[in-house]
Formats: structure tokens, C-alpha cells, sequence
């Protein structure tokens, strides 16, 4: 079972700005978009993102630091008891079949109410905080005779706790995700306006069984990296390379956007740093209507500049670029 902080190639001490540096790059080069014909990098993006998805959670984290959970995230049982099939481990809360995205196992027992032996023994001796420590008077047993003890409501049962790992894009168009709980039914989720990491859902009575009824499961939302947008509030950045053709003569060139490619309009004389604005193709609001994306143009020169290099001959820009930085 690989370690995680190996997976991601980080330390032990790494911080959650080193665990995302290196979640982001190695993303990149494994993303199965850039290895349509290698299978093994698809296999290494689903095993990065399983790894960032266990150390970006400060309480996953900190469990299997301590040794409490395993890479997996399942809990790491006692006298040899493991989290696997006829374990504790619960079930595996699915991704809806998309590779390398899944949600977690549920936390073992996280989350779930601590039993109050307090109320064992009111149960048994009648209400507590009577005279020194004794039973109150008109107790059951002990208390007296005559009066009733007043009854506690039967406990819910302990909540399930979830962690759901959610794709960029997913999060961005608010696409259904689907969950396999610790029964093993399977349900989709739809997911809120302004979703955003640590957004949490309620699902009533999706817990574990009490004599007063099931607790709820609780469905914690990761946003995960994506190896070109990145999220600003409700809008959505891209880098979008040009050539210095398109940037000095104008063109139409393609862009990706979380709702699929577009068209953008590169006006003549563009020059790198230069962002342009498609309108309502970032994150849905909780106020309603969506973001923008912003596309931040970047020249990009060839390999080989000598062809180009002799098309400039004998000619020098003789503007300062570098003006309003005062030198």
C-alpha cells in the first residue's frame, strides 16, 4: 500500500501549499486528457489524486499520521482486524464510475455521539445529582418510593461522515455525483449553487441505526485540482497560450471553458498579460446566475526562433515595455 507523502513526493512536514504544488504538477502530467494512449499514467493520476485527496484533509491527515487510518482512509483496526470485506472498513462511497474520482470510506466511527454511561446508570438507579452523588429521591430502585424518574429519549444513532472528492468541472456546472453509502445503496447527489471545498450535506437519517431513529450522513465536498482553470471566487482563470502571429495579426482561436470549447476573438496587437472575458462560464452562485471565465493571454515563441529571427532582421522595437516599472 503506497504512502501517500511518497505518492505526491513530499515530506512528512510538507505544508498544505507544498501537498497542492505538488498535487498540481504531477496532475498535469498525468492527467489521462494528456496519456489518451498510456494506461499506466492514467493509473498514477488516480493514485496522485487519491493521495492528495487523503493529505488535503486536515483530519484524514492527522488520522493516518497517527496511525489511525491507512492510505486507503480505511481505519486501522486492532488485533489484526482490517478494513476490507467483512471489516469495519464500511463501504466504498463511489465517484459515478469516473476514473480517479471517488468519494472516501466513511471515518470509522468520526463524527459518530460518544455513549454517556451517565444515562446507563440513571437507567438502572434513578435519576443522578441527588445528595452526595446519591440517587434523587422518587427515583426507580433506589430513589424512593412512589415517584417516577424522569425518562431520557431514546439516543439516534451516530452520524456517518463522507468525504466526496468532486471534479473541477463537475463542481463549476453543478453536474449530479453519485455516493455509495455505508448500506451500500447508491444515490445521486445534486450539489448546491456556490459549492466550494468543505461545503457540507445533510442527508437526513443516511447514518447508522439508534433506538430513536438514524443519525444523518454527512457529506463533506472537496473541490479537486484542475490542471488548467483555476478558481478565483465565482469565476474561472485560464493561461491560454498564443502564437505571436495571432497576438500581432488578430485571430479565432479555440478555448476550453468548464462547459466545453469556444471561441474567442485575439484582437491585432495583443500582447501577453492582456485578459479577456467570456462571460458566465464560471461557478454558479449561491445568489444565482454564474461567474466568468478570464483568459489571460501568454505569447507563446517557437523552438526554433531562427526562421523568425530572420524575418526581424534590421528591425528593433523601440518602445520601453518596461516603463511603468520605472527603469
Amino acid at each position: 500500500m503506497a504512502d501517500p507523502y511518497s505518492t505526491l513526493g513530499v515530506s512528512r512536514s510538507a505544508t498544505e501549499s507544498d501537498i497542492k504544488s505538488a498535487y498540481r504538477k504531477l496532475a498535469k502530467e498525468l492527467h489521462p486528457d494528456r496519456n489518451k494512449d498510456n494506461p499506466q499514467a492514467a493509473e498514477k493520476f488516480s493514485k496522485v489524486t487519491n493521495a492528495y485527496d487523503l493529505l488535503s484533509d486536515k483530519d484524514k491527515r492527522a488520522q493516518f499520521d497517527r496511525g489511525e487510518i491507512d492510505a486507503d482512509g480505511n481505519p486501522a483496526m486492532p488485533f489484526g482486524m482490517g478494513g476490507g470485506a467483512g471489516g469495519f472498513g464500511g463501504a466504498r462511497p463511489g465517484g459515478g464510475g469516473q476514473r480517479g474520482y471517488s468519494a472516501r470510506d466513511f471515518q470509522g466511527f468520526q463524527g459518530a455521539e460518544e455513549m454517556d454511561l451517565g444515562d446507563l446508570f440513571e437507567g438502572l438507579f434513578g435519576r443522578r445529582g441527588g445528595p452526595a452523588g446519591g440517587a434523587q429521591p422518587g427515583g426507580a430502585g433506589f430513589g424512593g418510593a412512589g415517584q417516577r424518574t424522569r425518562q431520557a429519549p431514546p439516543r439516534k444513532g451516530a452520524d456517518i461522515r463522507y468525504t466526496l472528492s468532486v471534479p473541477f468541472v463537475d463542481a463549476a456546472t453543478l453536474a449530479k455525483q453519485r455516493i455509495t453509502l455505508a448500506d451500500g445503496k447508491t444515490i445521486d447527489l445534486s450539489l448546491p449553487a456556490g459549492v466550494d471545498d468543505g461545503t457540507q450535506m445533510r442527508l437526513k437519517g443516511k447514518g447508522q441505526a439508534g433506538p430513536g431513529g438514524a443519525g444523518d450522513g454527512l457529506v463533506v465536498i472537496d473541490v479537486q485540482p484542475h490542471p488548467f482553470f483555476e478558481r478565483d471566487g465565482n469565476d474561472v482563470r485560464l493561461d491560454l497560450p498564443i502564437t505571436l502571429d495571432e497576438a500581432v495579426n488578430g485571430a479565432k482561436v479555440r478555448v476550453p471553458t468548464v462547459d466545453g470549447p469556444v471561441m474567442l476573438t485575439v484582437a491585432p496587437g495583443s500582447g501577453s498579460g492582456r485578459t479577456l472575458k467570456l462571460t458566465g462560464k464560471g461557478f454558479t452562485r449561491k445568489t444565482g446566475g454564474r461567474g466568468d471565465q478570464l483568459v489571460k493571454l501568454q505569447i507563446h515563441l517557437p523552438d526554433d526562433v531562427s526562421e523568425l529571427a530572420g524575418k526581424l532582421e534590421g528591425w528593433r522595437d523601440t518602445g520601453n515595455p518596461r516603463a511603468d516599472l520605472g527603469v
